[in-house]
């Protein structure tokens, strides 16, 4: 559909990304920089083409019962008003909040806005790759919040008996806020299918398994990324490895044992003879033992494991799956306290 010759001059080389029909021959142009709104030759007036920059600092509305004006206001450079009937107010706000949101950089170059909500002081805006909330009197300003759907790990929906709670998880945190539950079905329709477009998923449950798949794989990482230092060398080593016996030891592992019959004396340096004597006394008492029948009573000693080390090992990854195990309850824990602190301080 061509546009009227006056509007095509204005225009020049820049492109229409949306066409409104405001009743009659008038219309309304937006381009990616500015909206036209051209007025068709009347009674009273000529023909004419009104620009408003998209370069505002405050974007607001305001509803009579048959007309309806959009404000733009650019600061120490005054403010514009579009009048309009109110029928067609939300039609040509939509393209607007756009063009304003991607001149003040809220969203990227190339990114569109799916829908734009307006709940009393509320306006909520679903682009293709992020979330934009603004709370005031105002449809936008430069006090607003955007959550980009890089950052959101999950997104719920409380229903309410006036209201249904949008709860959007960014960064372990959640963000929530209320919307009229009339408009409930068509705000979770366009926020659950803009997030699972932007991460190529079919479902908000498809999304879910893929965020915990994630959360697994990374965890994982951080455990295998994590160095404990060097244990002690005995651990890892067999017991017949370790070192051998001091050069000064009083005996060789094959007199470990004395026979009955024989005479243990202590032979180290600065042994006196009092210690002699109690090692003769053991000695001793072993051979007494031995004359005992101790052998023949269907008693054995206990021996050790044949194998040391895979004993140590098996206790050593024990130890290690109770380490991790009380760390991830501890991280839970820590991320609940977080959330009660930050819900403290909102009053909630």
């Amino acid at each position: 559909m061509s546009q009227p010759e006056i509007v095509q001059s204005v225009l020049g080389e820049e492109d229409v990304v949306s066409r409104v029909h405001l009743g009659g021959e008038d219309e309304l142009f937006v381009t990616p920089t500015r909206t036209l709104v051209y007025r068709a030759e009347g009674l009273l007036s000529d023909e004419s083409v009104d620009e408003f920059s998209h370069a505002a600092e405050r974007l607001s509305v305001s509803e009579g019962r048959r007309k309806g004006k959009i404000l733009l206001d650019y600061g120490l450079d005054g403010s514009k008003t579009i009048g309009l009937s109110v029928k067609r107010l939300d039609e040509a706000l939509q393209p607007i909040v756009e063009g304003v949101l991607a001149a003040a950089g809220v969203i990227e170059d190339g990114e569109s806005v799916v829908q734009s909500f307006r709940f009393s002081e509320l306006t909520f805006v679903v682009a293709e790759r992020r979330v934009v909330r603004h709370i005031g009197s105002a449809v936008w300003d430069e006090d607003y919040e955007s959550y980009n759907y890089n950052d959101v790990t999950n997104l719920e929906f409380e229903s309410g008996s006036v209201a249904t709670t949008v709860v959007l998880t960014v960064g372990g945190r959640q963000e929530r806020f209320k919307i009229p539950n009339e408009e409930a079905r068509i705000v979770r329709e366009k926020l659950s299918k803009a997030l699972c477009a932007h991460f190529d998923v079919g479902s908000l449950e498809e999304f879910r398994v893929m965020m915990a798949e994630q959360k697994d794989d990374e965890e994982g990482e951080e455990r295998d990324n994590t160095d404990f230092g060097a244990g002690p060398d005995p651990l890892s080593a067999n017991p017949g490895e370790l070192s051998d016996e001091p050069t000064n030891a009083t005996r060789s592992a094959d007199d470990a044992e004395p026979t009955e019959g024989q005479t243990v004396e202590a032979t180290s340096v600065g042994s006196s003879p009092t210690e002699t004597t109690t090692v003769e006394q053991r000695a001793e008492k072993v051979a007494d033992a031995s004359d005992l029948g101790f052998e023949s009573s269907g008693f054995e000693p206990a021996s050790k494991p044949a194998d040391d080390t895979a004993e140590l090992a098996a206790e050593v990854e024990a130890l290690r799956e109770a380490v991790e195990a009380q760390s991830e309850h501890l991280y839970y824990q820590q991320e609940l306290i977080e959330q009660l602190i930050e819900e403290l301080r909102r009053g909630r």
